[in-house]
């Protein structure tokens, strides 16, 4: 954005007349930019700020569906399989593989820190040969469809900073969040629903759940608008999604059109562009009274859904029923979908809480694929699953045969994608021995959002929005590389 648009975003003409101390600004902006750019930004100064929606190149994914599995599943547990580990059992992590890395205030004070291998069975599946553990027996069957990567890292340590760093590329909150930079990018293909919605399933166990905060999915510095929707897992999707007991659709009308009115004068006399924002989403909110029920209502689908997804998918706010929504909502036209699920934060009772969370998860993830491809959508929409980081080889608290917990561990961890262009049956990455360094083909979260922005038709380096005086983007200003390698 240049600085004449973003000029114009935060001043009418009328505004600018009113107030005579931006006179001496205004004269050097005409001399600077020349008389005819400063006419047409005053003539178009009270339109609302519309976003390019041009793609760099054509992309290959429409759509995003992100599964953020919160608190950082344990990697060594279910996709890096370390078999030599088993040798290793209640043995020290040397120092040669932490090489004095920092660890967490929760084991830091630990004596020792001895090594607690994979309780579950693992195999070998599909042509790619993908290691499976045993909790996952629907995801085995799918990792044709899949791209493993291994080797995801992060400075981020602890929840709050790593799920921000992961979902919005700073580890500071009030960044734009991956989803309202595709909303800005790409724009709506459904007028009648929000362009980015999120949906926060319930997990079974909730021994160690993590808060999920809506700036998560906040538009930080972006307009307004391209901020998540959040429906909601129980009662009404959206707060007073109907209308007032009395009250007609009519009268309904009649009080928006009377607002927007109101707030038209707003925008004219001041010129804040959060006055477009409320008068698009008054408008919105109006439309989405028809679309949204219609969406939530799964009464229409067959027995064989059911018979996909799990019996699961019939209770409101389930993984399952969260994941059935994804895929309604992407054939409706919605561009990117967040869905959150929360326990996976294993400092302790591993062998208690991740059959639970497995099974959470495992069926619904390989219906969303299943079902995405059947209905000829896999193509166009990016499946991603994964954490903020992954957990620590050694055992935090007591280790026994049967039991353990793990830490944070950003130095490794895995994620899958599929669809949208990603190459199935690819296994990206490798780490060493212990799953505890990088050892081959690292992937930073920079590198992970370009390479999400490509699949969407963007360089990553030329999407950017003018704040606080600079280009910014998702990618920040360090440097970040597309893998070309997992791309079809």
């Amino acid at each position: 954005m240049s600085p004449l648009e973003e000029y114009r975003q935060q001043i009418t003409r009328r505004y600018f007349f009113q107030q005579g101390s931006h006179a001496i600004g205004w004269a050097a902006l005409a001399s600077l930019l020349g008389r005819e750019h400063v006419a047409g930004a005053a003539e178009h100064a009270s339109a609302p700020a519309v976003p390019k929606t041009r793609q760099h190149f054509p992309g290959k994914a429409k759509h995003v569906i992100y599964l953020h599995m919160v608190g950082g599943p344990p990697q060594m547990d279910l996709f890096d399989y370390k078999p030599v580990m088993q040798e290793w059992y209640d043995k020290d992590l040397p120092d040669s593989v932490r090489m004095g890395q920092r660890l967490t205030t929760m084991t830091s004070g630990q004596a020792r820190f001895p090594i607690a291998p994979s309780k579950f069975r693992f195999a070998q599946h599909g042509q790619c040969g993908m290691w499976v553990c045993e909790l996952l027996p629907w995801t085995a069957k799918v990792v044709d469809d899949i791209c493993f990567i291994r080797s995801m890292h992060t400075e981020a340590i602890n929840h709050e900073p790593a799920i921000t760093y992961i979902q919005t590329g700073n580890q500071i909150t009030g960044r734009p969040c991956i989803g309202a930079w595709v909303s800005y990018g790409l724009g709506t293909l459904n007028d009648n629903l929000p362009t980015f919605v999120v949906l926060v399933a319930k997990s079974t166990n909730t021994e160690q759940v993590q808060a999920i905060a809506a700036r998560l999915w906040s538009a930080g510095y972006l307009p307004g608008q391209h901020a998540g929707v959040a429906l909601r897992s129980g009662g009404d999707p959206i707060l007073y999604i109907n209308d007032p007991p009395g009250v007609p659709r009519t009268v309904r009308r009649l009080t928006l059109d009377g607002i927007r009115q109101l707030n038209e004068i707003t925008a004219r006399t001041v010129g804040d562009p959060e006055t477009h924002t409320r008068i698009e989403q008054y408008e919105l909110a109006f439309r989405m009274q028809a679309s949204v029920p219609e969406l939530v209502d799964l009464s229409g689908e067959p027995d064989a859904t059911y018979e996909l997804y799990g019996d699961e998918a019939r209770k409101p706010g389930t993984f399952a029923h969260s994941a059935l929504l994804a895929r309604r909502l992407v054939e409706r036209g919605v561009r990117f979908v967040q869905i959150y699920h929360n326990n996976w934060d294993h400092h302790a009772n591993v062998a208690g809480r991740m059959p639970a969370q497995c099974k959470d998860v495992d069926q619904p993830c390989y219906a969303l694929v299943q079902d995405l491809k059947r209905r000829g959508l896999l193509d166009e929409t990016l499946v991603i699953w994964g954490g903020e980081f992954g957990r620590t080889i050694y055992t935090q608290g007591t280790l026994t045969k049967e039991n353990y917990g793990r830490d944070h561990h950003p130095r490794c961890f895995t994620i899958w994608m599929a669809g949208g262009g990603i190459r199935p049956g690819t296994i990206y990455g490798e780490t060493d021995d212990f799953s505890y360094n990088i050892t081959a083909d690292p992937v930073h979260l920079r590198d992970f959002h370009a390479t999400i922005l490509k699949l969407l038709g963007y360089d990553h380096e030329r999407l950017t929005y003018r704040y606080l005086g600079l280009d910014q983007r998702l990618t920040g200003v360090e440097k970040a590389k597309v893998i070309d390698r997992i791309l079809a």
